[in-house]
C-alpha cells in the first residue's frame, strides 16, 4: 500500500527546512529510506505523484481468445492453449475470467437424467 500524496508532500517540506530524516520518520511514520526516495524523486522530478498501473493479460490476449472460441466453439481446453502458446489451466482460468462457459451437454440430457 502506497502512501497518501498529501503526506509524501508534507513529509518532504517538513525535511527541506533543516530536519534530518530520522526526525522526518518518527513525526510522519514512514521509513529512512522512504523519506528518502521522496526527497530524491522531488528533486529530480518535482513532483510525487504515484506512478500510473500499467495492467493488462500476462499470457492470453482475451479478445484473441473470445475471438477463438467464437470461430471453434467446439475446441477442447488442449487444443485452445496450444493455439494460444500456454497451459491448459491459465487457458481454463481465462476462460472463466471472461464468463464463457464451456458446457458440452444439451439441457434434454440433462432433463432426461433428473427423471432417473
Amino acid at each position: 500500500m502506497s502512501y497518501s500524496k498529501d503526506l509524501r508532500e508534507r513529509a518532504v517540506k517538513y525535511y527541506k527546512p533543516g530536519h534530518t530524516l530520522k526526525e522526518t520518520s518518527e513525526i510522519f511514520g514512514a521509513g529512512i529510506n522512504t523519506i528518502s526516495q521522496w526527497v530524491k524523486k522531488y528533486k529530480e522530478t518535482g513532483d510525487l505523484s504515484n506512478k500510473p498501473l500499467k495492467r493488462g493479460f500476462k499470457k492470453i490476449d482475451p479478445e484473441k481468445l473470445a475471438l477463438f472460441l467464437e470461430e471453434n466453439p467446439d475446441a477442447f481446453l488442449r487444443e485452445t492453449a496450444e493455439e494460444s502458446g500456454c497451459s491448459i489451466e491459465a487457458v481454463r482460468k481465462a476462460i472463466k475470467r471472461l464468463g464463457i462457459t464451456r458446457k458440452k451437454r444439451h439441457c434434454v440430457i440433462m432433463s432426461k437424467k433428473k427423471d432417473r
